[in-house]
């Protein structure tokens, strides 16, 4: 059973949980990630390492509460414990001979990008960072992405907080202003990912993206994470979650990432309905 030493809400739909995990620990890399069973009778869900601290045995996770089982894992607190947590699974984050990166993160994305922020500046890369979000009360990490990066720029939809307008404006103003980059990093909605592949092909500039589809077995049997890139077929659960944003069929992926949404949405009203009983 794998202990939460730590729990904090970000924003009001967005939590970080603390997990005592060492062989997990002692194994993790950015960019990769766990699949966890809150209980026996759960469902396996992926979500990536946020961070993690090998003297203490523990992993860092970063969740949104969206579904029935992260309804679930939202009603844990500290000193209650998880049925599994397995790791490290997937690719870890390619870094070696990288000078100059921009890393453009958006919504609870930042949650993946903020340890590839932290491991690229602490090899000495000058990273620049431009995290996204709808509003002020929905921003998350912006005092650890400023620690670990020469530039932070933050983007908000309604100009609540940072400046106003989509993160695609902020990296392209980078671009034009003669940053050259040897690659950028880029972690959010799908949408968002799609949008900056297409603006840094414009520049010919390499760019990575963190695709997190439908996942269940997280080795690559089930095919439930299948992703088309560059006319291949790929599995993000073991040949990514990174892959060359200019070769991914975003389309296809966001068609499929449809599939279960009103499946989730009924399975979180009826977790919902059943913590409501409880409380009563």
């Amino acid at each position: 059973m794998f202990e939460i030493m730590t729990k904090k809400m970000l924003n009001p739909t967005v939590c970080l949980m603390e997990i005592r995990a060492p062989l997990v620990a002692k194994k993790a890399q950015p960019g990769q990630f766990i699949i966890l069973r809150v209980d026996e009778d759960g469902e396996r869900i992926p979500l990536t390492v946020a961070d993690f601290d090998r003297e203490r045995g523990t992993v860092t996770i970063i969740f949104q509460v969206v579904g029935a089982t992260t309804e679930k894992l939202d009603h844990l607190n500290q000193g209650d414990r998880l049925h599994d947590f397995v790791g490290p699974l997937g690719r870890a984050t390619e870094t070696d001979g990288l000078k100059r990166v921009a890393v453009v993160a958006g919504g609870v994305g930042c949650a993946i990008a903020y340890p590839v922020a932290k491991k690229l500046h602490a090899k000495g890369c000058e990273v620049h960072v431009v995290a996204g979000f709808r509003s002020k009360d929905l921003v998350i990490l912006s005092d650890e992405f400023k620690a670990n990066s020469s530039e932070y720029i933050l983007m908000t939809d309604d100009g609540s907080a940072g400046e106003k307008g989509l993160v695609t404006t902020a990296l392209k103003r980078l671009l034009d202003s003669g940053d050259k980059y040897d690659e950028v990093i880029a972690i959010g909605p799908l949408v968002m990912m799609k949008f900056v592949s297409q603006l840094t092909k414009e520049y010919s500039v390499k760019t990575v993206v963190s695709m997190n589809p439908i996942m269940i077995d997280g080795t690559g049997m089930c095919g439930g994470c299948r992703l088309t890139v560059g006319g291949e077929t790929k599995f993000a659960c073991v040949d990514g979650p990174e892959f060359d944003g200019h070769l991914v069929d975003f389309d296809e992926a966001m068609e499929r990432n449809t599939m279960y949404r009103d499946f989730e949405s009924h399975a979180r009203e009826k977790a919902c309905r059943l913590f409501d009983k409880e409380v009563e």
